[in-house]
């Protein structure tokens, strides 16, 4: 999945890290929405009608509330600048029963006519996924006022902390080039590229030893 840009701005956010609560899943889903909002995976994923807004608010409030935070692996800041979702080791690929379970809401984010090829190009992608241990990176966005400030890499601290402590690798996709420098400033190395099919973006697919 594609992550979030962190260009440059100003001002001072807080970057003391915690774990989101459940209470916080709507508004985080908002800041995701405006991070998000001219990433190139995403526009591609998401319906660009006149349903866009709505769509980018349920997709994030489903990332959060239904696929991540049931690992307690969503991340904030104090001030709720921005959020990372995380998957353990082994829990990155949802089972059918969840694919089923969130597929009313996902297709009606993604536009029911496009659901099949947009499944079969994120099918596709998680096809590059590797499959040794690792943590993954699911989403990470931050508050567009509050970019470039270190609380992307602020972020990211907790879980590589605990990938290093573990002796874990961790991985992540991103299809925005300007996201390249602040992964490898934290280990991560380019491991391949893949374009997306039925019209999807370049991702690059990065790993961290």
């Amino acid at each position: 999945m594609a992550l979030a840009q962190e260009p440059s701005s100003t001002g001072a956010p807080s970057l003391a890290v915690r774990n989101a609560a459940l209470a916080e899943q709507g508004r985080l889903a908002r800041v995701l929405a405006r991070a998000f909002d001219q990433d190139p995976m995403i526009n591609w994923l998401l319906r660009q009608d006149a349903g866009r807004a709505r769509a980018f608010r349920r997709f994030f409030n489903v990332a959060i509330g239904a696929m991540a935070q049931p690992h307690e692996l969503v991340f904030t800041t104090a001030d709720l600048g921005g959020a990372a979702l995380w998957f353990p080791p082994g829990k990155w690929k949802m089972s059918l029963w969840q694919q089923l379970r969130l597929l009313p809401a996902l297709a009606s984010s993604v536009g029911y006519r496009r659901v099949p090829a947009v499944m079969a190009g994120i099918d596709a992608l998680e096809k590059q996924h590797p499959r040794e241990p690792h943590y993954y990176l699911f989403l990470l966005g931050v508050e567009p006022s509050l970019q470039g400030k270190g609380v992307g890499s602020a972020l990211l601290g907790p879980v590589l902390a605990r990938c290093d402590a573990e002796g874990m690798p961790a991985y992540l996709e991103t299809a925005n080039p300007r996201n390249l420098p602040l992964y490898e400033r934290h280990g991560f190395r380019v491991r391949a590229e893949f374009t997306v099919p039925h019209g999807g973006p370049l991702n690059w697919l990065m790993w961290r030893a």
